[in-house]
C-alpha cells in the first residue's frame, strides 16, 4: 500500500481510512498484526478502536525496521496533519537525499499497512497512541532527540515576556500572545532570517546550542545565567521549560539540523558481508558441506552418548526444576566437553522429545520411548529431526548459567528458559546466510547489525516504545545475544560448515529456501510464516536427503591390536557398535574410535550372556586383521574364572566346589566387611545383600556369577529405563499466531458482513421502538417480510432477542421460512443460523439492495 492521490477526498477518521480499503488489505492488516483477530473485531470500527489500543501498537512498533520506525518518529514530530514534503523534508534535511527519497515511499506503506498511519499524502496522520509514545514530553524525550514547539514551550508565559522576546528578535511586537507566537515561529523556520539572527550571536552561544542540538535538548541553568546564554534565553532559542530548566524549541533544533530530524536516517539496511576468511571456502561449497557433513555426524554421536550415558536413568530432577550444577559438570565431563556445550546437548535432546522426566516419586530424567524410534532411523533423518527441533524451539541453552529477573539461577532443564523470539531469531540469522553466495561465510558482525536495523526496538522490555529503544540501545540486546549463539550452535550442530550455510542447511529452510532477504521480510512473524501445510516437501525429508550422501557409510569391521585394543576407523554398524560397547570399554574418539578390552568388559559381556565361544567368533568375524593372541587369552582367562563363584539370596550366600578358594576368601581381610561365616564345605553366608557380595568380591579379584533360586547363572543386561510417552516441549509463541488464509478470508467477511449492519442505512421501521435500538413490527408484517426477502433472496434488518434475553440487531438474508423458523445467512455472524419467529422483534427493509 503506496500512497493515496492528493485529489481523493481524505478520511475523517481511520475506521474510514480502513472502510476505503480492500479485502486483501485488510487481510494483509490482519496478518501483519494478527492479535487484532483475537476475537474478531464486530465490525471496521471495532477494527480501527483494537488497531489503537497501546498494547497492540507497541507491539507493532516493536516490529518495524529501522527506518520505518524513524518515519514513525519524523511524523511525530511534524505538525498534525502533515504533507508528504514535510515528512520527507524532515528525513532528508534541506540538502535532500536520494536513498531516502526512494525507501520512504515503501516505509510509509509499510505504517499505512499495519494501520499506524492513515490519510492521503496531503494529510498524513499518526494514530494517536503512536504519537502518545512516539512525540516528546517533558518526561519522555523523542528519539529523535527534538523538544517541544515553540507554541508548546510558551504556553502559559506572560505576554509581556512574549514581547520582549519579539523585541530582542527584531521582530514587530503584537497585541495578543498567538500572533506573537506565530511570528516568533515564522522566524525559527525562516532558513535565511534565522541564519542572520544566529550570525549576531556571541560564539559562546553558539556552542552551547550545538550541545543541545541533537538531544537532549534540555539544559539546567542557574539563577543569573552566564551572558552567552542570557543572549539565547532573550531571543527565545532558549525557552523555560521549569525555573531551573531551558529547552531547546523543536524549530531551532530543526534549523540547527539543516532540517533532519535524525542525525543519521537509515533508508537502506545493511549488507550482510563476507568473513575476512570467507576467501579459503568461497566457490567451493563442497568443502562447506563435507565439514558440516563431519559435524553432523559428531552431533548425532554426542546426542547417543549423552542418553546412552542416562541409559538406566539420568540424574534427578531438582525440586525447583532441571539439572543440578553438578550433574551438569558430570554430564560434560562424560561428552568430554564444557557445560555450556553439554547444556546445549541436553536441552537439544530435550527440544527433540528424546529426553524427559519420568514423572515417578523420585523424579529423574530418562530418555523416551521416542529415543528409540529415533534409533532406527538413518543417521541423515536422526540429524535432520534435531536440526529442526533447534530451529524451531525457543529454549535458550546459551542463558543457562545466568539469572533471571529475581535473581535465580538459570538451570539447564529449568524453567524460565523460553525466550518467544530465539526461534525467529535463529530462522532469520540462516535466512541471511542464505543470501551469500554458497560456501561464504558472514561477518558476524554484519549478521548482527542487519537483526538489529531489522528489529530496532525488539531487545527492550520497557513498557512503551521508547523505554524498549533505551534498552535495546544497550550493551548487547537478548536478540544478538541470540543471534551470537546461533552462529556457534548451528557450526556445532553442522547446520553450517566453516561458518557458510551447508547444503543440507539450506534445505532445513524449506522448499523455498529463505523467507526473505529485504527489509519487508524480517516482519514476518514466526520462523515459519512463509510456509503452510501442504505447500510443498518436507523441510525435514529435504535436509534428511541432502545430508544423506556425505554421511560416512557405517563399517562392520574393526582392527584389532595386540595391546588389547580395537581401532573403528569410522562409524560402525549398530549391532556391532552396541555389542562391543559391553565388550570393550571407549579409550579415545575423534576420527576414529579406539576400544579397551579389560577383564572388567569381558566379564560385562559374559554377565551379559555371551559365551568365550561366542566372544572368539564375534571378533574373528568383525575384525580385518588376526586376533591378537593376549585378547585370546584374556577372554579364555576371565571364562574361566566367571561363574565359579556362585552368589544368590539367603540374605546372600556363596556357594564353590572349591572349598580352598572359600578358605582364601574368608582368610582375606577384604572380606571383612561382608561378614561372611561358612555354612558347609564348600557354602559361605553373608550379611549383605547379594549385590554387595558382587561387587566385593570383584573388587577382590574374583568372578563370581549370580545365580537364581534354581541354580542358574543370571544373565544380567542394561536395565533400559524409559520414561512414559513424552511430548517435545512446545515452542513459545511470539504473540498470536500468523492466521492462515482461511482464517483471514473469514474473518474479512465477517467484518464486512458487521459493518454492513452497524453503518448501512434502512428504511424507517413501520412501528419503531421508542428508544429506536431495535425493529418493531407486528408478528403478521414480520412474517410477511420475511417470506417476501425469502422468495427475493434480498437482506433485511432484524431485532432479535435470544432465550437469555440478550437484545441485538442483524442483517439476515432469509432463506426458508417454515414451523415458525425462518434459516438464513447472518451477514452479522457470517453463517447460516436458524431463528424463532416469536424471538424477532421486528423488521425492517435495507435503503438499498443488501443482498
Amino acid at each position: 500500500m503506496g500512497t493515496m492521490p492528493e485529489g481523493s477526498s481524505s478520511p475523517r477518521t481511520l475506521a474510514e481510512a480502513l472502510r476505503t480499503r480492500d479485502d486483501e488489505e485488510l487481510a494483509a492488516l490482519l496478518r501483519a498484526r494478527p492479535d487484532l483477530l483475537n476475537p474478531v473485531p464486530n465490525d471496521v470500527t471495532q477494527l480501527a478502536t483494537r488497531a489503537g489500543t497501546r498494547a497492540s501498537v507497541v507491539r507493532a512498533l516493536e516490529r518495524l525496521d529501522r527506518f520505518a520506525l524513524q518515519t514513525a518518529e519524523a511524523l511525530a514530530v511534524a505538525p498534525d496533519p502533515a504533507p508528504y514534503k514535510t515528512l520527507l523534508a524532515l528525513l532528508s534535511g534541506d540538502e535532500g537525499d536520494p536513498d531516502v527519497e526512494a525507501a520512504l515511499p515503501r516505509a510509509l506503506g509499510v505504517l499505512r499497512g499495519q494501520a499506524l498511519v492513515w490519510g492521503g499524502d496531503d494529510r498524513l496522520r499518526l494514530v494517536r497512541t503512536v504519537r502518545e509514545l512516539l512525540a516528546p514530553s517533558p518526561t519522555r524525550p523523542s528519539p529523535t532527540g527534538l523538544g517541544p514547539t515553540v507554541a508548546e514551550s510558551t504556553s502559559g508565559m506572560s505576554p509581556g515576556r512574549l514581547q520582549d522576546i519579539l523585541a530582542a528578535a527584531g521582530l514587530s511586537t503584537t497585541h495578543d500572545p498567538v500572533s506573537a507566537v506565530a511570528s516568533l515561529t515564522s522566524l525559527f523556520t525562516d532558513r535565511r532570517r534565522m541564519g542572520a539572527l544566529l550570525d549576531t550571536a556571541p560564539s559562546e552561544a553558539l556552542t552551547v546550542l550545538d550541545r543541545l542540538v541533537w538531544g537532549p535538548p534540555y539544559g539546567e541553568v542557574t539563577a543569573n545565567p552566564a551572558p552567552p546564554v542570557q543572549w539565547l534565553r532573550d531571543h527565545g532559542m532558549l525557552l523555560p521549560a521549569s525555573p531551573r530548566t531551558v529547552v531547546l524549541p523543536r524549530e531551532v533544533a530543526l534549523h540547527l539540523r539543516g532540517g533532519r530530524a535524525h542525525r543519521v536516517p537509515e533508508p537502506v539496511p545493511p549488507a550482510v558481508g563476507p568473513a575476512a576468511s570467507a576467501s579459503l571456502t568461497q566457490g567451493r561449497p563442497q568443502v562447506v558441506d563435507s565439514t558440516a557433513a563431519g559435524q553432523a555426524f559428531t552431533a548425532l554421536s554426542t546426542v547417543e552418548d549423552l542418553l546412552q550415558d542416562w541409559h538406566e536413568g539420568g540424574p534427578a530432577v531438582m525440586r525447583s526444576g532441571g539439572l543440578s550444577v553438578r550433574d551438569l559438570k558430570r554430564a560434560a565431563a562424560a561428552l568430554d566437553t564444557g557445560e555450556q556445550m553439554a547444556a546445549f546437548w541436553i536441552e537439544l535432546a530435550y527440544a527433540a522429545g528424546l529426553l524427559a522426566a519420568d514423572g515417578e516419586a523420585n523424579e529423574r530424567y530418562a530418555p523416551t520411548p521416542a529415543y528409540d524410534e529415533w534409533l532406527t532411523l538413518p543417521p541423515a533423518e536422526r540429524w535432520a529431526l534435531l536440526a529442526s527441533a533447534w530451529l524451531t524451539a525457543t529454549r535458550t541453552s546459551g542463558l543457562i548459567g545466568g539469572q533471571d529477573a529475581k535473581g535465580r539461577s538459570l538451570s539447564a532443564l529449568g524453567p524460565d528458559l523460553d525466550r518467544s523470539a530465539a526461534a525467529e531469531v535463529r530462522r532469520r540469522v540462516l535466512d541471511l546466510l542464505a543470501v551469500l553466495p554458497a560456501g561464504t561465510a558472514p561477518d558476524p558482525e554484519t549478521v548482527l547489525a542487519r537483526l538489529r536495523w531489522e528489529r530496532p526496538l525488539r531487545g527492550g522490555t520497557g513498557a512503551d516504545a521508547n523505554a524498549a529503544r533505551s534498552a535495546a540501545d544497550g550493551s548487547v540486546d537478548l536478540r544478538s545475544r541470540v543471534a551470537a549463539w546461533t552462529l556457534t550452535e548451528a557450526e556445532t550442530l553442522g547446520v553450517t560448515g566453516r561458518g557458510a550455510l551447508s547444503a543440507h542447511g539450506r534445505a532445513l529452510l524449506g522448499p523455498s529456501g529463505p523467507s526473505g532477504t529485504g527489509p519487508d521480510a524480517a516482519r514476518t512473524p514466526g520462523p515459519d510464516a512463509s510456509r503452510t501445510a501442504g505447500a510443498g516437501p518436507d523441510p525435514v525429508a529435504l535436509a534428511a536427503a541432502a545430508l544423506a550422501p556425505l554421511l560416512p557409510e557405517p563399517l562392520d569391521h574393526v582392527l584389532l591390536q595386540a595391546d588389547l585394543t580395537a581401532v573403528a576407523p569410522g562409524p560402525l554398524e549398530r549391532p556391532l557398535a552396541e555389542t562391543l560397547a559391553v565388550l570393550a570399554d571407549v579409550e579415545s574418539k575423534g576420527g576414529a574410535t579406539v576400544y579397551r578390552f579389560t577383564p572388567g568388559s569381558v566379564r560385562r559381556a559374559l554377565d551379559a550372556g555371551r559365551s568365550a565361544s561366542d566372544l572368539h567368533a564375534f571378533l574373528a568375524t568383525h575384525s580385518r586383521t588376526p586376533v591378537p593372541q593376549p585378547l585370546s587369552y584374556l577372554i579364555d582367562d576371565v571364562a574361566r574364572r566367571h561363574g565359579h563363584l556362585r552368589i544368590g539370596a539367603a540374605s546372600a550366600y556363596v556357594r564353590c566346589d572349591d572349598d580352598v578358594m572359600l578358605d582364601e576368601i574368608l582368610a582375606d581381610k577384604r572380606s571383612q566387611g561382608l561378614r561372611l561365616r561358612r555354612l558347609a564345605p564348600t557354602v559361605l553366608a553373608a550379611q549383605a545383600d547379594p549385590g554387595a557380595l558382587l561387587d566385593g568380591l570383584r573388587s577382590m579379584g574374583y568372578a563370581p556369577a549370580a545365580e537364581s533360586a534354581e541354580g542358574d547363572v543370571l544373565i544380567t543386561r542394561a536395565h533400559a529405563r524409559r520414561t512414559p510417552p513424552r511430548t517435545p516441549p512446545a515452542p513459545v509463541p511470539d504473540g498470536p499466531p500468523v492466521p492462515d488464509p482461511t482464517l483471514l478470508g473469514a474473518a474479512v467477511k465477517a467484518i464486512r458482513a458487521g459493518d454492513l449492519a452497524a453503518t448501512v442505512e434502512r428504511k424507517p421501521a413501520p412501528e419503531p421502538s421508542p428508544n429506536g435500538s431495535l425493529p418493531r413490527s407486528s408478528s403478521a408484517e414480520t412474517l410477511a417480510t420475511v417470506q417476501a426477502a425469502a422468495m427475493t433472496g434480498s437482506a433485511i434488518w432484524i431485532g432479535y432477542v435470544n432465550a437469555e434475553g440478550s437484545a441485538s440487531q442483524r442483517v439476515i438474508a432469509p432463506v426458508r421460512v417454515e414451523g415458525g423458523f425462518v434459516t438464513a445467512y447472518d451477514h452479522t455472524a457470517d453463517e447460516v443460523r436458524t431463528y424463532p419467529l416469536h424471538r424477532i422483534t421486528g423488521v425492517a427493509e435495507l435503503a438499498g439492495d443488501s443482498a
